[in-house]
Formats: C-alpha cells, sequence, structure tokens
C-alpha cells in the first residue's frame, strides 16, 4: 500500500518555527519505520495495511497535538488486491536525478 499525506495545518507552524505542526506530523513518518518520502507538497508513505491506516490517523493528529488551530488533512491511497503491488520506486524510480 502506498499513501499520499498532505497536511494542511491552521497555521503551519509559529512565527519562531514556521513549520512546526508540519514537522511534528513529519517526525511521526519519520518514527514509523515505514518507507517514506517526503516531498514539496506532501509526504509518500509505503507499507501493510495495518501499518499504514493507523500511522495516517497519527500523522493527522501529531498537527493538532503540536498546537495547530485547524487541520485538513488530504490522502490519497494507491492498494492492489494482490501482493506485491506498485512501490514508491517502481512508479518513481526512473525519474529521479533528473533535477
Amino acid at each position: 500500500m502506498i499513501v499520499e499525506l498532505q497536511c494542511l495545518a491552521s497555521p503551519a507552524g509559529t512565527p519562531d518555527d514556521p513549520y512546526k505542526h508540519i514537522d511534528a506530523a513529519i517526525g511521526v513518518v519519520q518514527g514509523s519505520g515505514l518507507r517514506y518520502e517526503v516531498g514539496a507538497l506532501g509526504t509518500t508513505v509505503e507499507g501493510e495495511p495495518d501499518e499504514v491506516w493507523p500511522l495516517m490517523r497519527q500523522v493527522h493528529e501529531a498537527c493538532l497535538n503540536a498546537g495547530a488551530r485547524g487541520l485538513v488533512t488530504v490522502i490519497k491511497v494507491e492498494q492492489t488486491s494482490s501482493v506485491g503491488g506498485p512501490t514508491i520506486d517502481s512508479l518513481t524510480g526512473k525519474f529521479r536525478g533528473g533535477g
């Protein structure tokens, strides 16, 4: 399963730490042990459904727990019924290094 999460926190952070609430969400992903990539407008996570579904809630709540007054989280999910579906690398690998 692959998901992309985009947390639209209001505000994104504080005057001293402009991305504090977003960084808290990314910290949850980093601590998950799952394969992930942070992008400019969202974070992609790869893992088993039983790991990824609860993680999405934890990421969402991390922004609020960090002090965001409001939050919209946009979630895209890619999952197949067969074993060994697409991976982050299989979908984006050919575009890396083109910078």
